[in-house]
């Protein structure tokens, strides 16, 4: 069966949220859902989806924002990896920060390690840790989609000058997911438009000077 893509923009800082499906079956999973729950689950009820998880890359509050009422109507499990803690913490003062609404801060209900496979109905997902951007960034492959976060970006990385931001590890994150996955594979950043690694390496100007180090 062939997986469907849905991108799904909320929020002031614009964050795609996805959601994706195999086409001819109703199971459902989300990855980072941000700002707009009502916007996500008008999708979700258009296609007349069943979301049976939520995993998040990170934990950034345009990422977080939607994940417990949409957890609480479709009573799913939401998964994220265990160095995030630190910056979910954090929700509620960096939304004062940013002038926006204050929602309950996510529970987590299945806190995740190392680079492990995570099997939901027929998604099995390899997580990739990539930290820089945050502590447990991570990103999540499945088939030949791979869903990075804000690690990586067409034509850009992710900022490291956050709290918990590190501009050497994000590098040599970069470095690690160039070694493990293939450069065709379809990346689905958390803003901005699809792109591939093979494109990346070619064109990013901060990937361009990471190449002698694939060797």
């Amino acid at each position: 069966m062939s997986l469907r893509i849905e991108t799904v923009i909320t929020g002031l800082f614009k964050e795609n949220s996805y959601i994706g499906w195999h086409v001819g079956s109703s199971n459902a999973f989300l990855i980072d859902p941000g700002d707009d729950y009502k916007l996500i689950i008008k999708v979700i009820e258009e296609n007349h989806l069943i979301p049976n998880v939520i995993i998040n890359t990170h934990a950034h509050l345009d990422h977080i924002s939607a994940v417990q009422p949409l957890k609480e109507k479709y009573n799913i499990p939401f998964y994220l990896h265990s160095e995030e803690k630190i910056i979910l913490d954090t929700y509620e003062d960096s939304c004062q920060i940013f002038g926006l609404p204050i929602r309950q801060k996510p529970e987590v209900d299945i806190w995740f390690n190392d680079e492990q496979k995570i099997k939901i109905k027929q998604f099995t997902f390899n997580t990739l840790n990539t930290p820089g951007h945050t502590p447990g960034g991570t990103c999540l492959q499945l088939e030949n989609h791979l869903f990075v976060g804000d690690t990586l970006f067409k034509g850009s990385i992710g900022r490291t000058d956050l709290p918990g931001g590190n501009l050497t590890k994000l590098e040599s994150s970069l470095v690690h997911l160039l070694k493990s996955m293939n450069h065709n594979f379809i990346v689905h950043s958390g803003h901005g438009p699809d792109t591939s690694l093979g494109v990346e390496l070619k064109e990013n100007p901060f990937l361009i000077p990471l190449q002698n180090r694939l060797t």
